[in-house]
Parts: C-alpha cells; sequence; structure tokens
C-alpha cells in the first residue's frame, strides 16, 4: 500500500518539474536545498530567488519574438514590468539586466525611476509608461522628468482632467496614451472598469483635446483586462472592441503606434498548473495583425506590462508547523510559526492558492489537515485546492519537525503586507534572503532583513520614541 508522502504526489502530478525535485525525501527548488537554508537560518523566513526573473523576462520576450516572426508582423515588441507588482531595488536590478523597460502606477515611482537613472540602471531612452490616477505629486514627478529631457515617459490618460494637468507642468510638447475602461466579466460587481475613458468617448475625446492640441501627441492606446490574459470569450471579445477603437483612432491618428496589452500572465499556483503561454502570444498577435491588415492599417507596436509574470515565480516562504489541534472527529489543525494574513495577504483577502509542498518528511505517512496562523484571528488559516480542495502533508509528530513551504508568492505579498512596519497581532515579519548565481553557477544566499523584534513595534507604535 503507498502511504507516504512522495507516494501521493506521484500517484496525483507530474513530478518532479522543472522547478521541484526531492533528494533524499527533503525538497529542492531551483537546485535550491531548502532544509539547508532552515538549519542555517530557521523558519519562518522568505526568500527571493532572482534569476527566475531573468528567467521568466526571457521566455516571454522569446514568445513574442517568435510569434511576431511566424505572422510576419511589422511592428516590435516591448516589455515593460510593473513596478507595483515588487518595488525592491534587488528585484528592478534583476529586471533591467534584460532589455525591459517600466510601468509606473503613483507618484513614489516616480522618485524610483530617477534613482535608478541616476545609477545607471535606465537610460532616456528607456520607456516609462504611467498609469494610474494622476495628481499633484504625481503630475509633477512625471512632468519633471520630461522636463529633464526622458522624452519616453508616456503618461497613459486616466480622466478628462489629467491632459489639461499635464500641460500646466510640462514645458514642450509630450507624448500620451489613453486607457481604455474596459468592460468586466459579468460576475463582478460592476460593470465597467474605474480606470480608464470608456469606449465610445475614446474618439470623442481625442478630437476634443487631442487633435488640434499642438503640445500633445497621442502615441499609445492602453488596454488591460482585471482577469488576467485567459483563453475566454471575454477575454478575446474585449480585445477585438479594443482592436476597433485602435484602427478608428489611427484612421485620425498618425502618431498613434503602439498598443499596450497590460499585463495578466498567470503565475503557477499548483502542480497542476496548465497555461500555453506560447498559443496565448501568437493568437493575440494574430488577432491584432488581422484586425489591422482587414481595416488596412499598419499594424501597433505592441507594450506588455507583466508584474506578477515577471516576479512572482521568484518568491517562497517557509514555515514551521508549531503543533497540531485535533478540533473534532474530522479536522486537524497544522499551526504554522508566523501568520498567513501578514506573509501571504493575498490567501486572506482575495483567497489566492500557491504552491504548497512539505520541505521535509517526503518519506513519512501522511493525513489530511487544515493550516492555521498564529494570529487571534478567525481567518487565517489556508485551504488549498491543490488536493482536491484538501490539504495533505506528512502526518505531524512533535519528536520529527516539520517544514512547509508556499512557492511563487514572489509578486505583492511583501507591500501588501506592509514590509517593514506593523503586523496583524504584531506577528514578526519573518527574515529575508536573496538567493542569485554567481558566474559558474553557485548559490549565492544573503540575508536581507532579520526578522523583526518587539523593539521595531514599539518605536512604531510610540512606546520608545
Amino acid at each position: 500500500m503507498n502511504t507516504k508522502y512522495s507516494d501521493l504526489i506521484d500517484q496525483t502530478y507530474y513530478f518532479p518539474t522543472e522547478e521541484f525535485k526531492v533528494e533524499g525525501n527533503e525538497l529542492q527548488f531551483h537546485g535550491i536545498d531548502l532544509m539547508d537554508l532552515v538549519r542555517e537560518y530557521g523558519a519562518p523566513l522568505k526568500f527571493t530567488y532572482l534569476p527566475k526573473i531573468s528567467e521568466n523576462i526571457n521566455k516571454a520576450k522569446q514568445w513574442f519574438a517568435e510569434a511576431l516572426k511566424k505572422s510576419d508582423y511589422k511592428g516590435s515588441y516591448n516589455y515593460c514590468y510593473c513596478t507595483k507588482s515588487s518595488h525592491f531595488e534587488h528585484v528592478l536590478n534583476e529586471a533591467l539586466k534584460n532589455d525591459i523597460h517600466i510601468e509606473t502606477s503613483s507618484a513614489v515611482d516616480i522618485d524610483i525611476v530617477e534613482n535608478l537613472k541616476k545609477k545607471g540602471k535606465i537610460t532616456d531612452d528607456t520607456y516609462v509608461i504611467c498609469n494610474g490616477f494622476k495628481r499633484d505629486t504625481y503630475i509633477s514627478n512625471i512632468a519633471d522628468l520630461i522636463n529633464e529631457g526622458h522624452k519616453n515617459c508616456i503618461p497613459i490618460i486616466d480622466n478628462y482632467e489629467e491632459i489639461d494637468l499635464l500641460e500646466e507642468a510640462i514645458d514642450d510638447k509630450f507624448q500620451i496614451g489613453i486607457r481604455i475602461a474596459s468592460e468586466e466579466e459579468p460576475k463582478f460587481e460592476f460593470y465597467t472598469s474605474r480606470l480608464g475613458i470608456g469606449y465610445k468617448n475614446i474618439v470623442p475625446f481625442y478630437n476634443k483635446q487631442i487633435r488640434d492640441n499642438d503640445q500633445v501627441e497621442l502615441k499609445m492606446l492602453h488596454f488591460f483586462i482585471n482577469t488576467g490574459i485567459r483563453d475566454t470569450a471575454y477575454y478575446w471579445n474585449e480585445l477585438l472592441k479594443c482592436l476597433k477603437v485602435y484602427i478608428n483612432l489611427k484612421r485620425i491618428c498618425p502618431t498613434l503606434d503602439s498598443l499596450n496589452i497590460g499585463g495578466g500572465f498567470p503565475v503557477k499556483n499548483s502542480l497542476a498548473f496548465d497555461y500555453d503561454y506560447k498559443y496565448m502570444v501568437e493568437e493575440i498577435v494574430n488577432q491584432i495583425k488581422i484586425a489591422c491588415d482587414e481595416a488596412e492599417v499598419e499594424v501597433p507596436n505592441i507594450f506588455t506590462e507583466f508584474g506578477s509574470f515577471t516576479v512572482g515565480e521568484s518568491g517562497g516562504a517557509i514555515y514551521e508547523i508549531l503543533y497540531q489541534k485535533q478540533q473534532n472527529d474530522r479536522e486537524k489543525w497544522n499551526m504554522i510559526n508566523s501568520s498567513f494574513i501578514t506573509t501571504l495577504p493575498d490567501t486572506w483577502a482575495i483567497s489566492k492558492k500557491f504552491v504548497m509542498l512539505p520541505v521535509n518528511r517526503w518519506g513519512d505517512e501522511y493525513e489530511r489537515v487544515l493550516l492555521g496562523g498564529l494570529t487571534c484571528d478567525s481567518d487565517d488559516y489556508y485551504n488549498s485546492e491543490q488536493h482536491t480542495n484538501a490539504i495533505y502533508l506528512p502526518k505531524y509528530k512533535k519528536e520529527k519537525p516539520l517544514y512547509i513551504g508556499f512557492f511563487n508568492t514572489g509578486a505583492y505579498q511583501d507591500t501588501i503586507g506592509g514590509f517593514g512596519g506593523l503586523q496583524h497581532c504584531l506577528i514578526p515579519q519573518p527574515k529575508q534572503l536573496l538567493i542569485n548565481r554567481d558566474e559558474n553557477g553557485e548559490l549565492e544566499v544573503k540575508l536581507y532583513s532579520e526578522q523583526q523584534e518587539p523593539e521595531d513595534f514599539l518605536k512604531i507604535l510610540g512606546y520608545n520614541n
């Protein structure tokens, strides 16, 4: 009878994968011995495996290069990193090694851009695509960047007043984009995105505020679907509606030469994850070319803004199972030595799933459990769909510590969780590791930040000021 945890995985999934393998009943992630990290640094801990960022960027660039060649597409492709997914310098430094561009969403993003320019990480040739609702400081920072000579800074117009605000602050002629307010899926609580300008209003808006404006040049149409790039009737319908707007604008606006299809490539959230990235890229490029060829207009240069896809699969978190609570005859709660709400807030806020696997004891018998965090909050738990609406882990044994890992957690979790600040119930933020490889492929592990101490919380709260 196959009762080991390793048997369960072998029977359920194709394993090992490109990311995971098991050596001596212990899990490895991209060749990293995770138990070695635990033995040296303890748990809980979080880590970022930097090479995965470059790997995913170059995968996407290759998919688009092949698709453009296959379709004989005459436009170019430009990869932008959506900084709000992770603003850390080590993330931007790794991403910018790969000849990419930047997408921003707030005023401080422009301060980061200025810092990167001073350090030579980006130049005036780097596109800075400025999304978001813009007022005061954001407008001022965008204007300063453009006035300093960064002509490839392109503010994306989100509402009718932004052009006037930008005109007042910018000295010379500047380029803009317009964001389409896409229609949301029927299951959403609202019908149209709060971001951007409605499909039917874009051409009239161009005619009224841009067409005869000598200071403003329309370069880009921006299109983004909140649910991401997926092979659904809804996505393809919205893309075709966007292309109709692009074609109508292009006929009256010769300077329009770019279509930004936003972000939305999914991140692996299960060993059973199945998504044909190559097919989706080819089909998007093909649909754009068909629509433009039929309308006899030039195809646009394509921009994307991949955030989660860029950085998500580089991150991980490791916890120790502290204790098991048998709450009734069916439910066993494995308590982790941290909190899901604070360290993986998307599991609590939007019921997001991550790849979850034990780090050690793969040769032990398994059991069905629930996972609970340390806070006194009933929502501090994780109930994965990875194993058919249940979680299976090696059986809890007090004398044999069990460690579990959550993987592909690199996007949003640290900023939403409030890195370096207060945490719910004052559960300490785990220590953070940066993992890289040298020119010989050898692992380099650096302690980026220590686990928070009580003194850190007391200072923030005013007790030690």
